[in-house]
């Protein structure tokens, strides 16, 4: 996994540059369920930080369900990082009330987000 720069010059503290970057990375799909991350210490040297600002990061992603620690087999972008996202949640409900606007059934507004999956 390719971590960006952060912004030293930017009010944001780095853990939360980190953390932010992490998220949106999972919740956008750009790291996908399963990806491992690199260890603290790998991390913290990589961007130049302090090995407790990166775990900080890290244990707030945990918190927020992006991420899960597996103990000594490391930390891994969860399975339900994207789909729990607040823009998921936001796109998914915004669709339904078009579809239920729309006069369409369950199943056949599941058909079209099927059809329109795979293009």
């Amino acid at each position: 996994m390719d971590v960006h720069p952060l912004d030293a010059t930017s009010a944001v503290p780095p853990y939360e540059q980190l953390r932010v970057q992490v998220a949106t990375r999972a919740a956008s799909g750009d790291l996908p369920a399963g990806t491992r991350l690199p260890t603290v210490r790998a991390l913290a040297a990589e961007l130049h930080l302090a090995v407790n600002t990166v775990a900080r990061a890290y244990r707030e992603l945990e918190i927020d369900g992006v991420t899960t620690s597996e103990g000594r087999r490391g930390t891994f972008i969860a399975s339900s990082a994207a789909g729990s996202s607040p823009d998921a949640t936001r796109a998914a409900a915004d669709y339904v009330a078009t579809a239920r606007g729309l006069g369409l059934t369950l199943p056949e507004a599941v058909r079209l987000v099927e059809q329109s999956w795979t293009r």
